[in-house]
């Protein structure tokens, strides 16, 4: 691996110092580059990230639940680059298309035959008043954070009474189930310790529906009853006081729209709201909302033919999760491989995303879907039932996920994860 931390010369689009560049070194962007390199080695990769350490995110939600350590999470980047790709540690300006070239912080720019962004989105910790100030104290907390999760375990073993909430911002936000998951993890661990009846839960859900894909919502409601959580549909968190252990919410769609309700806690797990990097909003690359424009099919940039995404970035209307990024590298990966040799594209991304939603500890609903809500499970039924809670989807996501994400979907092993058909997707 090259590291640098500016030695991107300044290359004209005739000359480009990359075949590929990737913005990004998150799930989608180091797995792209080894899978890209394990089709052809002699490809001229660089990654741009300014950050050192990587992230097991799918781990945080177990942390805030007990049963991971923090720390399990997160390796050094430099470990995890493959040594064939530079790796540029700056963060991005903004880019300049029509000139096949990604502007760095300093100025400087990168020049490129193919574009992969693939950055992630930006958690708006902002967006809600008072909220970055009261996080990690007064209990309010959040497992979208590594530093945050372990508190959400000391909340939670602590509460012994009180008032507990559990908020859920509006779409789109990365792995949709993951407040829900805070949510069934801390109140199985309440009804095992015998405190639940003394603890009122209230489930804050800026959407009107308990998940967005039918077929799992009996199971998810059976867990909701069994807890005796209070469902608040439409109510959106607009601020946090933590001193005073207050969050202001405002109903945002029927008979009550507009209403602002105060709600008292003892604990308050937070989802913040999210939108696309500002570097990406403010591009030409952007469409409505600031998310990158791409085919939803081919995951190829909508008005320039060599830009590609990856992850949470996009408009694609899949959920963002990190089971859909194992799903879309090798879809970029071949296509680009194909647009370098003149080919045409024949790989196609048919929207599958995964939710593994922790109802309780030791047992899960492994949420699987596609486009339009269509159900894509992995498994037979007769091995894992997707929409009922089971052990061994449980021993997946505890036992099985993390090994696959670290020594195989970020060195390129694309197992289970070949490609759709592009042209039967678009039929």
């Amino acid at each position: 691996m090259n590291t640098t931390e500016n030695t991107a010369e300044k290359n004209t689009a005739a000359t480009p110092a990359f075949d590929i560049v990737i913005v990004g070194a998150g799930s989608g962007g180091i797995s792209a580059a080894s899978s890209l390199l394990k089709r052809n080695r002699g490809f001229r990769i660089a990654l741009i990230d300014p950050a050192t350490e990587h992230y097991y995110q799918p781990g945080w939600t177990m942390v805030g639940g007990g049963i991971f350590g923090a720390k399990t999470t997160r390796r050094q980047m430099q470990d995890l680059i493959p040594s064939d790709a530079s790796w540029i540690k700056q963060a991005v300006k903004g880019f300049k298309p029509s000139e096949n070239e990604v502007v760095l912080m300093d100025g400087s720019s990168v020049a490129y035959k193919h574009l992969i962004v693939a950055p992630g989105l930006t958690l708006d910790w902002d967006g809600i008043d008072g909220l970055k100030e009261s996080l990690g104290k007064n209990g309010v907390t959040s497992n979208y954070s590594y530093d945050l999760a372990p508190y959400t375990w000391d909340l939670v073993t602590g509460l012994k009474g009180g008032k507990a909430l559990f908020t859920q911002p509006p779409m789109p936000i990365k792995c949709a189930g993951a407040p829900q998951k805070a949510l069934y993890l801390s109140c199985d661990n309440w009804l095992r310790h015998k405190v639940l009846n003394d603890i009122e839960v209230d489930f804050m859900n800026a959407g009107g529906v308990l998940f967005g894909v039918s077929e799992y919502v009996p199971a998810l409601q059976s867990y909701i009853d069994r807890y005796g959580v209070n469902v608040n549909y439409f109510h959106n968190l607009e601020a946090v006081d933590g001193k005073e252990k207050v969050a202001h919410f405002k109903i945002v769609s029927g008979e009550k729209e507009g209403e602002q309700i105060v709600k008292p806690f003892d604990m308050i797990h937070v989802c913040p709201p999210q939108r696309a990097p500002d570097f990406v909003a403010n591009s030409e690359l952007a469409g409505p909302g600031g998310w990158l424009e791409v085919d939803q099919f081919s995951l190829r940039h909508t008005r320039f033919d060599n830009v590609w995404g990856l992850g949470d970035v996009m408009n694609t209307p899949n959920a963002k999760t990190m089971a859909a990024v194992r799903k879309q590298v090798p879809v970029v990966a071949e296509n680009i491989v194909a647009a370098l040799k003149g080919e045409s594209l024949r790989a196609g991304y048919d929207g599958y995303g995964s939710c593994p939603l922790t109802v309780e500890r030791g047992k899960i609903v492994l949420a699987e879907f596609g486009y339009g809500g269509k159900l894509i499970p992995t498994f037979p039924k007769w091995v894992l039932e997707g929409t009922e809670p089971t052990k061994a989807a449980w021993m997946l996501k505890k036992g099985i996920l993390p090994g696959i994400y670290w020594n195989a979907m970020l060195k390129g092993r694309e197992w289970m994860a070949g490609p759709a058909d592009l042209e039967k997707l678009r039929a």
